[in-house]
């Protein structure tokens, strides 16, 4: 299994802003920028079977997807 990712709340000079990490790193892989950009440039390698953590500007989790095989998936 890979690292997860997460998209997470920054601060800056011009409000809360939102980046990426992967865990166990404590560099951003992208400048901040919004949380919709964030979590469109955030890496997701299915080969890794990583998860996509989603932070609420507090830095609570917001929503969380898996990218591995999901013995129960939802149904619609």
């Amino acid at each position: 299994k890979g690292p997860n990712v997460h998209v997470v709340p920054v601060s800056t000079t011009g409000g809360t802003k939102f980046t990426v990490k992967e865990a166990g790193r404590p560099q951003p892989l992208i400048r901040p920028t919004t949380q919709t950009r964030a979590i469109e440039r955030a890496p997701l390698p299915r080969e890794n079977r990583s998860e996509l953590v989603t932070h609420r500007p507090d830095g609570r989790i917001r929503d969380s997807d898996s990218h591995e095989h999901d013995p129960n998936p939802p149904r619609d």
